[in-house]
């Protein structure tokens, strides 16, 4: 489990988890030191996809369908015994809405609230704009350009060369598990019935967000923050959507 669960702050006798899922060509690190910000009652880790962090040597997810099977097969336990809530920011969204899918068709295992960040709803039109990213075809300078235009990585780390150059073989790879992934909506079909919670930066570019309310039959909250696509690394902002998501902590659980 830990091959793909980063769990730094252990709480064994948590009342409920939060997983999760990192942005594109990002690893579990930053997101699983949440942890320590969250009392006893919660337990928060990070999954951590192949090809980065401790799992560097191994070869990145053919697709969407790898990522999610590997990821249920190791939180199937978990969402039997404990009370789960997903947070997925920009490509972690998509990932963190696309296992609890697989759960619920399969398992008819729900989460207690799904958060997403810098997202398009995955049944919306707009999603369909992602597929024409070219970064998976396009030259390493183009890449590292559309990354800088995001922020979020330190000028540090792409200043080392081997840092950089497989900064930008994740990211072609992640885009291109989004570009060959497809959902579509069955007719009369709301997946979720958990509340889904969407943050998105001010500057941002406009996420097509309201689509989310169709994928569930729960609440559906919005809420926008000053800053870019990666206005959470903010610490103002980062304090605001633990806070948001502590919340649970207080609902009854």
């Amino acid at each position: 489990m830990e091959k793909v669960v980063a769990y730094p702050y252990k709480r064994p006798y948590a009342l409920w988890r939060l997983i999760c899922f990192p942005w594109a060509g990002d690893g579990a690190s930053h997101l699983a030191q949440w942890g320590r910000l969250f009392s006893s009652s919660t337990a928060v880790s990070s999954i951590r996809f192949p090809g980065r962090e401790s799992r560097r040597r191994e070869t990145f997810a053919k697709g969407m369908t790898d990522i999610v099977n590997e990821i249920a097969n190791v939180l199937l336990k978990e969402l039997q015994e404990k009370t789960l809530a997903f947070f997925g920011h920009s490509f972690g969204s998509y990932v963190s809405f696309a296992v609890p899918l697989h759960l619920k068709e399969k398992y008819g295992l729900e989460l207690i609230h799904l958060f997403v960040s810098g997202a398009h709803a995955p049944n919306s039109e707009a999603f369909i704009s992602i597929k024409s990213i070219p970064t998976h075809y396009a030259k390493d300078k183009d890449v590292l350009t559309y990354l800088e235009i995001l922020g979020g990585t330190p000028s540090e780390l792409l200043q080392n060369e081997d840092i950089k150059n497989h900064l930008i073989s994740t990211v072609r790879e992640d885009i291109r598990v989004l570009q060959t992934w497809f959902f579509e909506m069955a007719e009369g079909n709301i997946p979720f019935s958990c509340g889904i919670t969407c943050f998105n930066g001010s500057e941002d570019q406009a996420y097509l967000l309201e689509a989310w309310h169709d994928l569930t039959s729960g609440d559906t909250s919005f809420y926008n923050l000053p800053g870019g696509h990666f206005y959470l690394l903010e610490p103002s902002n980062e304090i605001f959507l633990i806070k948001h998501i502590r919340c649970l902590e207080n609902a009854g659980l």
